[in-house]
C-alpha cells in the first residue's frame, strides 16, 4: 500500500499539465430520457474554457451521440441493431456539436468536429494527418471535439464508449493527463451505493486484484472494466489517468490543481 504522500506527489505532478484529453460519457451530458442536458453541456464548456484561459490545451472525447439521437426518434427504439444505432448517432451528433459550439461561443472559443474509426489509427498516413490536424487546431485556441464515426463503423465491438478512443488520442498525441468523466467519484471497492464500500483515490498498478473490482457489476460496454483499459494503455506509455465524477462542477480544476479527488492512476515511468 502506498503513502499519502506518494500519491499526493502524483497528483502534484498534474499541476504542469500543458495538454489534456478530457472523455466525457453520455449520461454526463443527458437527462433520464435520453435528450441533452444543455444546463450540462453548459456546465462543462465553462470548466474546459477555464482551462484554456489558464493556458492549458484541452481536446475534448464526448459520446452522446446515440443516446441523444435515440431520444428524437424513440418511436424506433425497437432494437439495438447496427444500423439503428448508426442511423441514431447521424442524428445526435448534430445536436450535440450544435450544444457545444454554441455553449463555447459563449465563453469565446470555436470548437472543431473530428470523427474517427479504428483505421484512423492503424493506417500510418491517416494517424499522421489526424495528428497534424489536431496539432493545428490547438496551435488556433480551437477545441478539437472527437467521437467515434458511428455512423459509418460496423464493427460491434468498437472502441468501448470511447473510452479506448480517449486513450489512443491521449497517447499519440502525447498528451499530459486523460480525466474520464463519469456518474460516479472513481474506481471503488465494490457497488458505490453499498454500505462499507470506499473509493480507491490512488492506484499504483492495475493488478488482478483491481481489474476483478471492474468485472460483473462495472462491466460492460463504457463501464469500469474499458477505464481500466484506458488507464493501462496511457500509463504504459508515461501518462497519468484520473477517473472523476463530471457532475461535480470545477473538478477540472481541482484535478489540475493536484487536490485529492476521483481516482489517480500513476504512470509506469515518469514522463
Amino acid at each position: 500500500m502506498k503513502t499519502d504522500s506518494e500519491e499526493q506527489m502524483c497528483r502534484d505532478g498534474l499541476r504542469a499539465a500543458k495538454l489534456v484529453v478530457v472523455k466525457v460519457g453520455s449520461s454526463s451530458l443527458s437527462d433520464k430520457l435520453g435528450n441533452i442536458d444543455f444546463n450540462k453541456i453548459k456546465l462543462l464548456c465553462e470548466e474546459l474554457s477555464r482551462l484554456k484561459k489558464q493556458g492549458t490545451g484541452v481536446i475534448l472525447v464526448s459520446s452522446g451521440a446515440i443516446r441523444s439521437g435515440r431520444a428524437v426518434v424513440s418511436n424506433f427504439m425497437k432494437n439495438g441493431e447496427i444500423p439503428r444505432l448508426q442511423a441514431f448517432a447521424a442524428i445526435g451528433q448534430v445536436l450535440l456539436m450544435e450544444a457545444y459550439r454554441d455553449a463555447m461561443a459563449l465563453k469565446g472559443f470555436n470548437v472543431a468536429q473530428i470523427l474517427l474509426t479504428w483505421d484512423d489509427f492503424r493506417n500510418r498516413s491517416r494517424l499522421k494527418n489526424l495528428l497534424n490536424t489536431l496539432n493545428t487546431l490547438l496551435s488556433f485556441g480551437i477545441v478539437p471535439i472527437i467521437n467515434e464515426n458511428d455512423t459509418i463503423s460496423t464493427d460491434e465491438i468498437k472502441f468501448g464508449d470511447n473510452d479506448t478512443l480517449s486513450a489512443l488520442v491521449t497517447v499519440n498525441m502525447g498528451a499530459d493527463l486523460l480525466v474520464i468523466l463519469s456518474d460516479v467519484d472513481g474506481l471503488y471497492t465494490g457497488d458505490p451505493g453499498s454500505p462499507g464500500t470506499r473509493l480507491i483515490s490512488f492506484v499504483e498498478s492495475i493488478t488482478p486484484e483491481i481489474e476483478r473490482l471492474a468485472s460483473d457489476k462495472f462491466g460492460g460496454f463504457g463501464g469500469m472494466a474499458t477505464k481500466l483499459k484506458a488507464a493501462r494503455m496511457v500509463n504504459d506509455a508515461g501518462i497519468p489517468m484520473v477517473i472523476a465524477n463530471g457532475a461535480n462542477f470545477g473538478i477540472l480544476e481541482e484535478i489540475l490543481a493536484g487536490k485529492r479527488v476521483g481516482t489517480i492512476f500513476r504512470p509506469r515511468e515518469a514522463r
